[in-house]
């Protein structure tokens, strides 16, 4: 799912072929009239493409989608992707997505969040929407910093980086998305790069096909009040695919890749189970043996 980082180089690509491209996949079909207001370099147009490419080669249509989100930088998807949309309150896109998953469970539902809106006000409901294996994707934009309030320490920061809101550094210790996400019970949980978007197409693609709660961690540079920590350059050298020998469906050789100090990419686990949906059905029909 992920290539290798050693002697990359460059794509050679002609504008006009590139334009012609995209214009002939499809994906404009995915896009609405408005243009996104993300800084330039931003690491979540790679992210939208990356969505946006993974829905067009799955043939799921916008009148298939729902788009669910919470507050700041991320928040804005909806505006910019074409389908049904929910902006919602800060940190509430999981449980919203939730209940419209039980009300619509023919929809594709995506919930695009932030450090911030997943791993601070709203971490509480990540647990449970992993445990009842609620049939979306839960893809996490991470730029390790709150970018909308202009720069100060997130959930994700991490510890002793200088930020607007910590000058001195920020003084806690950073939460791991994926490693949290295995800890509550992920059935599916995957690392991808903003700077990669075709690598991170491919993770997309089996998180859609996932029959269950599939969270994605994103790591996305915020290039506009992180020029330090979380750049491309940084980025670049450090992240690695995991190995090839990695065994997806151990949950306990998952829990040891997240542990490591590398930065791997690509999916962590993929397990199985009866989904939220599922449960509910079965509830219901015994409800209605008994009566």
């Amino acid at each position: 799912m992920q290539e290798g980082n050693q002697d990359r180089r460059p794509e050679v690509f002609y504008l006009d072929e590139e334009i012609r491209s995209v214009k002939e996949s499809g994906i404009l079909d995915y896009r609405t009239s408005r243009l996104p207001v993300w800084c330039p370099g931003c690491g979540y147009f790679g992210i939208t493409t990356a969505i946006t490419r993974a829905l067009n080669e799955l043939g799921v249509e916008p009148s298939e989608l729902l788009l669910v989100s919470g507050i700041g930088c991320t928040g804005r998807i909806p505006f910019f992707v074409k389908g049904y949309g929910l902006h919602v309150l800060h940190g509430r896109a999981l449980p919203v997505a939730t209940g419209a998953k039980i009300a619509r469970p023919d929809l594709q539902v995506l919930v695009a969040t932030g450090d911030g809106d997943c791993m601070g006000i709203g971490v509480g409901h990540l647990p449970h929407t992993a445990r009842r294996n609620v049939d979306m994707v839960c893809a996490l934009f991470d730029n390790n910093i709150y970018g909308l309030t202009k720069g100060q320490t997130s959930p994700t920061t991490p510890a002793m980086q200088v930020t607007n809101s910590h000058p001195y550094g920020a003084p806690d210790a950073p939460l791991d998305p994926v490693r949290f996400a295995l800890t509550v019970g992920a059935s599916f949980v995957a690392r991808g790069f903003a700077g990669r978007p075709r690598d991170l197409q491919d993770i997309f693609g089996e998180a859609f096909r996932h029959r269950g709660f599939s969270f994605v961690h994103v790591i996305s540079p915020c290039v506009t009040f992180d020029k330090v920590n979380l750049t491309y350059q940084r980025l670049e050298q450090s992240i690695m695919p995991l190995p090839k020998r990695h065994d997806y469906t151990d949950y306990a050789m998952a829990m040891e890749r997240a542990l490591d100090r590398e930065l791997f990419m690509g999916l962590f686990y993929r397990a199985d189970r009866p989904t939220f949906h599922d449960q509910m059905q079965a509830y219901a029909e015994r409800g209605a043996a008994v009566g």
